[in-house]
């Protein structure tokens, strides 16, 4: 009996057995189907990660088929700085097909600031640009694609230009006849060109003349010109701006500079110039007002207890403004090689947007152009900028005399919002006071 009910047991399980096996095998089909189709349909999260969860042979699968691209590499646009959102694709560097090595730059983007380069993760060969010239592009976006183990351009390119070159000779005789049985259809076009150009001539002496279409030149702002307007722009939109002046007897300042310039040479290897001493007595006159070193937040006012002087610094694209940092803490020698430093980047286009980032006074010198007078304007968030000039040898009332002495107008302008005349009025003070007196900056009088 016992056995009889066991082999009875056994008989009623099977069919359940089997059936679960067939759903199995069922699900394993549906599964499999789903693989060839495409692992784009695992891009799917909820439907990925029910199947893969419950199939881990499966997953490992997957991955070794979605690496099948893994010799693809792509080049990005890095991360550009705080404040830069985006920017401009300026130029290529190199080529589709062209060999590059690891971090080699392949392009340059132009930023409202600095120029970036875009730098190849791997070494490699460059298959293709996404990206074109011109393209408004930001952090993270896809530029070009490199192949790990492609062969450069000479190696596997040139047998489609042969091949090309061979099919291109051809055509051009047909071109050529279509050229000629044309030509004789651009004769009458060439008679009407003096027609075209007589309609102007006949306007009205009345009328303004203005110059032919074909000597004008039309092309695209650069992003640094367009963001130097408006930040200018801004700047005269938001600030109460007020320029105040003063002039500057550089007799004591230059002959002090030509009596330790080849001394001051020899032991920092770098020239004593002008700008050092200016940015000394803007420090000193910064320290003794210190409201001209504050800025506007909203509702409050920022007091900054460190002095970071920017400098402003002409270059062929436009003007840029490189920061010292902590020039209460540096030395004339310091500051001079800052200055050749951040100058030297700045020409060749290499500044960073850190070196340009911050600032709490700036300093303008259009005197290296000839300029005698101007009012500069406030670099935003500062709230104030002083103006340096040409030298210029002018007669002045010295002891009851007058003498010629090599003078120097300075300019000071400032946001009346927050630093009122009498303080900048003693700002400028001091400046002059400490270059016609050097000796001041020495006893801190």
């Amino acid at each position: 009996m016992a056995s009889r009910l066991a082999s009875r047991l056994l008989l009623r399980r099977r069919p359940t057995a089997t059936i679960s096996i067939l759903r199995s095998c069922s699900h394993v089909r549906h599964f499999s189907t789903q693989l060839l189709e495409g692992v784009h349909r695992y891009s799917k999260p909820t439907r990925g990660r029910n199947l893969l969860s419950n199939a881990l042979p499966y997953q490992l699968w997957s991955r070794s088929f979605a690496s099948e691209n893994g010799d693809l590499v792509e080049a990005v646009v890095p991360f550009m700085g705080e404040s830069v959102t985006d920017g401009t694709i300026a130029n290529f560097l190199k080529k589709p097909g062209d060999r590059v090595e690891a971090d080699e730059p392949i392009a340059q983007i132009e930023t409202d600031k600095v120029t970036i380069d875009v730098a190849s993760t791997e070494a490699g060969v460059i298959e293709k640009f996404i990206a074109s010239e011109g393209d408004t592009v930001t952090p993270g976006t896809k530029v070009a694609v490199i192949s790990k183990s492609a062969i450069p351009n000479e190696a596997h390119v040139s047998p489609p230009e042969e091949t090309s070159q061979k099919e291109a000779p051809p055509p051009p005789p047909a071109e050529k006849d279509k050229v000629e049985e044309k030509s004789p259809k651009v004769e009458p076009v060439k008679k009407q060109e003096p027609k075209l150009t007589t309609p102007p001539l006949k306007s009205s002496p009345s009328e303004p003349q203005l110059p032919p279409k074909e000597r004008e030149r039309r092309v695209p702002m650069p992003r640094l010109r367009k963001r130097i307007a408006n930040r200018l722009k801004d700047s005269q939109n938001t600030f109460a701006m007020l320029t105040t002046f003063n002039e500057v007897d550089m007799t004591n300042m230059m002959k002090l500079r030509s009596d330790y310039k080849d001394k001051f040479v020899e032991k920092h290897g770098v020239k004593l110039g002008l700008m050092s001493c200016f940015v000394k007595a803007a420090v000193s006159a910064l320290q003794n007002q210190p409201v001209v070193n504050a800025v506007i937040d909203g509702d409050d006012i920022i007091y900054r207890d460190y002095i970071d002087i920017s400098v402003a610094v002409g270059t062929s694209k436009g003007l840029v403004v490189p920061v010292i940092r902590d020039t209460d803490r540096m030395n004339f020698a310091d500051i001079e090689k800052g200055i050749n430093n951040l100058a030297k980047k700045a020409n060749s286009g290499a500044l960073s947007i850190d070196e340009m980032a911050g600032g709490t006074f700036t300093i303008s010198n259009g005197g290296v152009y000839g300029s005698l007078i101007s009012t500069p304007i406030i670099n935003p968030p500062q709230s104030s900028i002083l103006g340096m000039h040409s030298i210029v040898q002018r007669p002045m009332v010295v002891d009851g005399k007058i003498v010629a002495r090599p003078m120097m107008y300075l300019a000071l302008t400032y946001d009346h919002r927050l630093v009122d005349g009498r303080e900048a009025v003693l700002f400028l003070r001091r400046i002059k006071d400490v270059v016609e007196d050097p000796r001041r900056l020495l006893l801190d009088i």
